[in-house]
């Protein structure tokens, strides 16, 4: 058996991973219109009549707005923690009752052999949630939307074979932009955006911890570009010693075309 992994979408103009492990067929979040997630998974060779959950991290529209139609297009259900459910339901439209799902933040449940465990990020969202998914052979994470990392992430994240890590923005960046000064001092705040730095920092305890595969994501259009984002955190895995291709991969997720599908046999 194989799992695969996939993100479809990451950026503050939507969201959206897809993880199969042949069996069960999820979406982590649905920020994008139904078509587009549609198209997205053809690209990569899955149909999305196949999808067998949505699993929703926060109720930000850039992470929701597909939720609805693709539950009631494809009679899909949806998960999320109840005060997810109740900021989110009333953006969502009418969903059948069998398809709400409400799950315990902090207590693994099981969609079919994945075991899925929901653990708390801190961003100005009713209960936010990253999340980790084990199949027999493989564990990946997602940690996005976090105004920081701190030693409970890691160890929810350690070990995994793939970890979705949130590099938002540079900070001189935003500091110099046009951003209002609300806004700014939102993002920099321990319920805003990682940036790049403080996940290149992340990365380097990662490591420590097992990782060998990094997808950097939900980057920043206005205060970020990829190619700083890549070389910042390089540069500190580097200051750590740590060998980039052996130690650990580096890649990226986009906001307008699907990362590369990652592959974990068992």
């Amino acid at each position: 058996m194989t799992t695969y992994f996939c993100s479809l979408a990451s950026g503050s103009s939507g969201n959206c991973h897809f993880l199969t492990n042949e069996e069960e067929h999820l979406l982590i979040d649905a920020g994008l219109s139904g078509k587009k997630i549609q198209g997205r998974l053809q690209e990569v060779g899955f149909d999305a009549k196949s999808i067998t959950g949505i699993l929703v991290s926060h109720e930000h529209n850039d992470h929701i707005c597909g939720v609805g139609v693709l539950s009631r297009r494809f009679n899909v259900p949806i998960y999320a923690n109840e005060a997810t459910w109740e900021a989110m339901k009333d953006k969502i439209g009418n969903i059948a009752s069998e398809n709400i799902k409400l799950f315990e933040t902090e207590k693994p449940f099981f969609i079919g052999k994945l075991k899925v465990l929901a653990y708390s990020t801190s961003h100005d969202a009713a209960e936010p949630v990253g999340f980790t998914f084990e199949s027999s052979h493989a564990k990946i994470s997602v940690a996005t939307d976090l105004g920081f990392v701190n030693k409970g992430i890691i160890d929810k994240i350690k070990n995994s074979n793939l970890v979705v890590l949130e590099a938002n923005h540079d900070e001189d960046m935003l500091k110099a932009g046009s951003y209002p000064y609300y806004l700014k001092r939102r993002i920099l705040s321990d319920i805003g955006h990682l940036s790049n730095e403080a996940a290149g920092n992340a990365i380097v305890d990662l490591v420590k911890k097992d990782v060998k595969n990094v997808l950097l994501a939900h980057l920043s259009k206005e205060n970020n570009f990829p190619e700083l984002a890549m070389i910042t955190v390089k540069g500190i895995l580097q200051r750590h010693e740590i060998n980039i291709g052996e130690d650990v991969s580096i890649d990226l997720a986009y906001r307008d075309k699907a990362s590369t599908v990652y592959a974990f046999e068992g």
